[in-house]
């Protein structure tokens, strides 16, 4: 099957992977096809990566407060 490329029309999805075609394809039959699927967010190895990174950062910022918070209860109790 071949396609002429003025024929083909692009739309993008909502956040739940919906397309609105509009009133015009009202009680038409339309087939679709996915030609490509792309995503703009991170895949999962960075979230993994990202989450890993924030988790230690956190570790290190709670350790951080701890000994500050330490001297500060010592040097009020002086």
């Amino acid at each position: 099957m071949e396609v002429d490329a003025d024929d083909v029309r692009t739309k993008e999805t909502d956040d739940r992977g919906r397309i609105y075609l509009g009133t015009e394809y009202a009680n038409k039959r339309v087939t679709v096809a996915v030609v490509e699927v792309s995503t703009d967010g991170p895949d999962e190895d960075e979230l993994a990566d990202a989450y890993r990174d924030a988790s230690q950062s956190a570790a290190s910022l709670a350790d951080a407060w701890d000994e500050t918070s330490d001297e500060a209860w010592e040097e009020s109790l002086e």
